[in-house]
């Protein structure tokens, strides 16, 4: 008879084979993926496999560290609601242009 491996509650049967347990790889190949181009969260997980729950997670980190940023908002390629379009590359946000709105204009 064989041994039966118990295993804790809720985790009947999971295992890590293939699975990347260190957040540090996950979240530089989703700085990599950014740094060459712009995506939605969803665009990105669909291209690095990465979960769309880990890449919201490592989009406010590498948010609140000033190493991403949102060019812009519109459709999603991948699911078509509208949706920020993120990089961490700064050479793309040279691209967009500066508007600055007058709201006390005085024209004489």
């Amino acid at each position: 008879m064989e041994a039966i491996e118990k295993t804790p509650a809720g985790k009947q049967g999971a295992t890590n084979k293939g699975k990347c347990t260190d957040n540090k790889p996950q979240i530089q190949a989703f700085n990599e993926y950014l740094s060459n181009h712009i995506a939605t969260a969803s665009m990105v997980a669909e291209a690095t496999g990465i979960y769309q729950k880990n890449i919201t997670r490592y989009k406010r980190m590498l948010e609140k560290s000033g190493q991403l940023w949102e060019v812009c908002k519109a459709k999603c390629k991948k699911t078509g609601f509208n949706a920020n379009y993120i990089t961490t590359n700064p050479d793309y946000l040279q691209q967009q242009p500066v508007t600055q709105l007058n709201l006390f204009s005085y024209e004489k």
